[in-house]
């Protein structure tokens, strides 16, 4: 799959992530636009971040498996492990992905709406600090940690 095959497959849920970062974090018409760079950059960056982690941590432990982005039966994002004679073993979608990491009970994580919060107002330099410090946080890392444990234990 390509960059921009990837991209399409990603930029949907970049947006519904948009709009309910809107929702919770915006205040009004001027946000919606920062709130879709926001939506749209989580999803890119914590998949960016999963899939050669997969790699990485499958190849070290003497399994090696593929990372990709596939469609589901919707055409909605997942997150495909593949072993090296092109078998899919895992599937997870993006979207539980997201719902993993950021939320807690279908409310945005205290400690992630704190920094997207903070990534609402300033400079886009501001922002992308904001966002880098809510997917270095430990709910955002754990949820990584727990999905990355499922996918290989499979």
């Amino acid at each position: 799959m390509t960059g921009d095959q990837e991209q399409a497959l990603l930029h949907p849920e970049g947006e519904r992530l948009a709009r309910r970062l809107a929702q919770v974090l915006g205040g009004g018409e001027a946000d919606v636009g920062r709130a879709h760079l926001l939506g749209l950059s989580v999803v890119t960056n914590l998949v960016g971040a999963l899939m050669p982690t997969i790699e990485q941590v499958s190849r070290h432990a003497g399994r090696p498996l593929h990372a990709q982005l596939g469609a589901d039966d919707r055409g909605r994002a997942v997150v495909e492990t593949v072993t090296p004679d092109g078998e899919v073993r895992a599937r997870l979608p993006v979207d539980d992905l997201l719902d993993d990491a950021l939320f807690v009970r279908g409310r945005l994580h205290p400690t992630v709406c704190a920094h997207l919060a903070d990534g609402m107002t300033g400079s886009e330099h501001h922002a992308a600090r904001s966002l880098a410090a809510a997917l270095k946080s430990a709910p955002v890392l754990g949820a990584l940690r727990r999905q990355l444990t499922a996918l290989l234990s499979r």
